[in-house]
């Protein structure tokens, strides 16, 4: 995408790999490190070893590091989950997969809302990348079914085998789902410039909301919340919603806010605001407090209806697991 639009710069690739990559055999919600697929990567940014670090946006923490900022947020693929069957369940679907079926998911969003919504079926945590959750999958017969971000298979060239793709009333998806997230560091004026090519305005939005939503309830891996959002006739709305373990309890709200305005005042590049670590030049500031409001407005309507103690039972219960 940036050779596309620099031609006449080189770049370089530098592949990586971070400590969520190599802890493979703990749920993730249990090792408790915020920055698990980030660290490595800012490290190499803060001593001028790359100018750039791509990530999925679901990995970054609401607050970044002094110093960091995410430039860019690419337009979003699509952000929910997808079913992915054991060979011999091949066009089944989660419905209609065999009583006591064990589906693999290590993420507690997934399971909480997938248990209230099939309670026939078993879930157990499933670690690795995707190569080595789908080797798992396909040569053990331990797995009916594991569930994962369809953005995710789409990247990888494993469209094919998307059994299903849970929409937002089966399951709503992650913080920032779907969109890939581009870090750089906060005053280098022109690699916040190069990057902000790549900035897709309604994705910006939309995940600044949702970060917006996670911060104020103070989510993260160990405790199951979720969003949806989408933009239309210039509002944006946001769905959020936190869950306990298994599912039984659960907060629910919408919300919505004007994101386009008549005088669109654009961010300008002496404009070093974030908005839960993103700098978004060339989007209208309006739009981004809108965006950001909304989160924080939602969070607080949960707050006032018990969201807290849905989430510190998670939280006490997770780590008791």
């Amino acid at each position: 995408m940036m050779s596309k639009r620099f031609p006449s710069t080189h770049f370089e690739i530098v592949a990586m790999s971070t400590t969520g990559d190599k802890i493979l055999d703990t749920a993730l919600s249990k090792i408790g490190e915020k920055s698990l697929f980030t660290k490595e990567l800012e490290n190499a940014l803060e001593r001028n070893e790359v100018d750039l670090v791509v990530h999925s946006l679901k990995d970054l923490p609401t607050a970044l590091p002094t110093g960091f900022t995410i430039g860019a947020v690419c337009k979003r693929e699509n952000p929910h989950d997808a079913v992915v069957f054991h060979p011999k369940n091949h066009g089944k679907s989660l419905s209609s997969l065999p009583e006591k079926s064990i589906i693999g998911t290590s993420s507690l969003r997934r399971a909480a809302q997938l248990k209230k919504k099939y309670p026939h079926l078993e879930f157990r945590d499933i670690r690795g990348n995707l190569n080595t959750r789908m080797k798992k999958l396909d040569e053990k017969e331990d797995f009916s079914a594991i569930v994962l971000a369809a953005a995710g298979l789409r990247r990888m060239g494993w469209e094919n085998r998307i059994g299903q793709i849970l929409t937002s009333d089966e399951c709503l998806y992650a913080v920032g789902q779907g969109a890939l997230a581009v870090e750089v560091r906060a005053k280098d004026q022109d690699i916040l410039n190069m990057v902000s090519a790549l900035q897709d305005p309604e994705t910006v939005l939309r995940c600044i909301a949702e970060r917006a939503f996670m911060k104020r309830l103070e989510g993260g891996c160990s405790v199951p919340v979720a969003v949806n959002t989408f933009v239309k006739d210039s509002q944006l709305y946001l769905t959020g919603a936190v869950y306990s373990l298994d599912g039984s309890d659960c907060l629910k709200e919408t919300m919505q806010s004007c994101i386009v305005f008549p005088q669109q005042d654009l961010e300008g590049p002496n404009d070093d605001l974030q908005h839960v670590g993103i700098t978004a030049l060339g989007v209208s500031h309006q739009a981004l407090k809108s965006s950001e409001s909304l989160g924080i407005g939602l969070a607080d309507l949960l707050l006032s209806k018990g969201a807290k103690e849905i989430l510190t039972v998670a939280r006490q219960l997770n780590d008791a697991r």
